[in-house]
Parts: C-alpha cells; sequence; structure tokens
C-alpha cells in the first residue's frame, strides 16, 4: 500500500504508527496531530529506527496539515481527549464526537476511498459518529476494541494456564468497556475447549479482569494504555493491506445480525482488503444471548447523547 495514516500522534497513534512501520506495510506512514511539532517528533524518532529495525516505511509527521494524508488507503483515528477527574461521560461524548466528525471529514476530503479504523472513545459511538460523517458503506468504517480485549483475555489465560499466548483462540462479543461479552465456549489452546483446561471460577475471575482491563492499566499508570491498543490497531491494519480474512472482533454495524440494527456493536468478522467482507453470526445460549442485548442496550444509552447533540 501506498499510504496509510495515522490521526492523533498520542500513546496510541504513535504506537500504531511505529508498528505498522516495522511491518513494512505502507511506502509511507504519515502521523498527523494538532499538537506542533509532536507528530513531526515522533515520526522522525521512529524513523531513525529503520536501519536499526530493518524496515523500508517512510514515516512522516505534520501539524494539522491533512494534505499529508491525501490519496491513504486505511486512515485510523484515534483522536480525542481522554476522560479527565470531574468528566462525565456525557462530557467526553460531547466533546470527542465534535473532534472526532472534524477529522472524519478532512480525511475523507483528501482520501475519500479510505478504509477507516476508529479507535477514539467512547468506541462503539465514536465509530457511529465517523460513520454518519464519512458517509460511506459500514464495510468501510469500523471500529477496534475486541482485538484489543481479546488480546488482554488470551494474556490473562496464558499466564493461568502458563502456555504460549499463541495457542490460544478466544472470541468477545458486545461493547468496548464493562459491558463485553467474552465467551469461554468459544475459547479453546490449540482446539481443546478452556472449560476442560480451568474451573469456572478461575474463568470468571479472568472474563471480569478482561471487562476491566483498561481501569486496571489505568490505575497502574494513570493514564490509559497503548501498547497493546496500537499494536491490535495495526493488526487490523496488516489484515486490510495483505488481504488476510482474518477472524477477529471488531466494532462493526449491525442491520439485523444478531437481531440488532443501526448500531455498532463488539462481532466476529472476516477483515480482509475491502473491509470487513463478512459479519460472523455465532450460535447464542440464553445467557450469552442476554448479555449481549444488554451491552448493546448499553451502547445505545450512550448513543442518546451523540444523537442529542444534532450533529448529522
Amino acid at each position: 500500500m501506498n499510504k496509510i495514516t495515522i490521526i492523533g500522534a498520542g500513546n496510541v497513534g504513535a504506537t500504531c504508527a511505529n508498528v505498522i512501520a516495522h511491518k513494512d506495510l505502507a511506502k509511507e506512514v504519515v502521523l498527523v496531530d494538532i499538537k506542533e511539532g509532536v507528530a513531526e517528533g515522533k515520526a522522525l524518532d521512529i524513523w531513525q529506527s529503520s536501519s536499526i529495525n530493518n524496515f523500508n516505511s517512510r514515516v512522516i509527521g505534520s501539524t494539522n496539515d491533512y494534505l499529508k494524508t491525501k490519496g491513504s488507503g486505511i486512515v485510523v483515528i484515534t483522536s480525542g481527549l481522554p476522560r479527565k477527574p470531574g468528566m462525565s461521560r456525557d462530557d467526553l461524548i460531547k466533546t470527542n464526537a465534535l473532534i472526532v466528525k472534524e477529522v472524519t471529514e478532512k480525511v475523507i476530503k483528501y482520501s475519500p476511498e479510505a478504509i477507516i479504523i476508529v479507535v477514539s472513545n467512547p468506541l462503539d459511538v465514536m465509530t457511529y459518529a465517523a460513520y454518519m460523517t464519512a458517509n460511506k458503506p459500514s464495510q468501510k468504517v469500523f471500529g477496534m476494541a475486541g482485538t484489543l480485549d481479546t488480546g488482554r483475555y488470551k494474556a490473562f489465560l496464558a499466564e493461568a494456564l502458563d502456555v504460549s499466548p499463541k495457542d490460544i483462540h478466544a472470541m468477545l462479543l458486545g461493547g468496548h468497556g464493562d459491558t463485553m461479552v467474552p465467551l469461554p465456549r468459544y475459547t479453546s489452546v490449540n482446539g481443546i475447549p478452556v472449560t476442560e483446561l480451568l474451573s469456572t471460577d478461575v474463568i470468571e475471575k479472568i472474563v471480569e479482569r478482561t471487562r476491566k482491563g483498561g481501569g486496571e492499566l489505568v490505575n497502574l499508570m494513570g493514564t490509559s494504555a497503548w501498547y497493546a491498543p496500537g499494536a491490535a490497531a495495526a493488526q487490523m491494519v496488516e489484515a486490510i493491506v495483505d488481504d488476510q480474512k482474518r477472524i477477529f472482533p471488531i466494532c462493526a454495524y449491525l442491520n439485523g445480525e444478531y437481531g440488532l440494527k443501526d448500531i455498532y456493536l463488539g462481532v466476529p468478522v472476516k477483515l480482509g482488503r475491502k473491509g470487513v467482507e463478512e459479519i460472523i453470526e455465532i450460535n447464542l445460549d440464553a445467557d450469552e444471548k442476554k448479555l449481549l442485548v444488554d451491552s448493546a442496550n448499553s451502547v445505545k444509552e450512550t448513543m442518546k447523547v451523540l444523537d442529542d447533540m444534532n450533529l448529522f
């Protein structure tokens, strides 16, 4: 691919750009940020590692100059403010929705054909905001959440089992956060169901830790995670660039699948060159269905704040 752009040169955006460059997924990787010099500095730092880490992708930075993003095949949006002490969830949605809308408009102006991956929080709602702004098929606008959440889930399982995380296959559904729906029934270790290897109690503790995975890191560091989120977004980019047809849980637009309509929610999809090439509907038992509906209702509550802004 000729060009991949990452909007937002904070920790997540810069990490994503770094991983994409290391994998040589594009001739040019563009980092854009609103803060003077930040994108340029981080891009230069990454580029100076090219001979050390053996990659050719040219990494460039820009302060709010979207002309440099022109002709991007994929754009990853990480822009937005983190939630600050005293800031309500509604305030966060209002602030970040305006940022995501503005950024998406600029992206579309210069790269009308780009596939857009949203990483900004609150993820499900910000992906919907980008979709409404971009006015593109939903297959080309989606969010990164499940890929990260599954990564956390697999890491915790690998620790509990003392095995390689490479051998763990897992699936999650639902919104990003406390209402996500990990599925132990669809989790295996090299084909062996995890339910045969760990007790129900241990699995439930791991599921709960996964749900609160982001909060655990904020408590430890005083800020949000970036290595795993950045790598997760880059993994999605790689699947698209190389047309890998990978099955990932991502934040996708549902139009009847799982009995849900007009909502962005975490579901398994086939990811390839065209973006979301297929939404995969897996059979859920009554408890799993209830958890998914509860998660969707939670996302819809958050979406009401966006709807009340009358941005679209």
